[in-house]
């Protein structure tokens, strides 16, 4: 059985992904790398709001943040990389299928 640490890191980043947009953040970032400018441009979003999606995402272990010049970058952290899957992200406490229809 898993230890009680285990848990809330696993709430934590739960609680992160109950957010449609931040969703929609990760699935954009599992096709690689962008900056907040690219993803607030692909989300149709104002650059503050996905800036505070990131940093919540950040917080939660979920995205790493890289500066490159005047820019950062962002991606998923590499512990969550090594196990996502085209729609599907493995937390190791659970798995979440990111597919909008739901679908196997």
């Amino acid at each position: 059985m898993k230890d009680a640490a285990e848990f809330d890191a696993c709430a934590r980043q739960l609680k992160a992904l109950a957010d449609p947009e931040r969703l929609r953040i990760i699935q954009i970032l599992i096709t690689g790398m962008r900056n907040v400018s690219e993803l607030s441009h692909e989300l149709g979003d104002e650059i503050v709001k996905v800036s505070h999606h990131l940093g919540v995402l950040r917080n939660a272990g979920l995205v790493t943040a890289e500066k490159q010049g005047r820019f950062v970058n962002y991606a998923l952290h590499p512990s969550v990389r090594t196990k996502v899957a085209v729609d599907r992200i493995d937390l190791g406490c659970c798995c979440l299928d990111l597919n909008s229809q739901g679908k196997r």
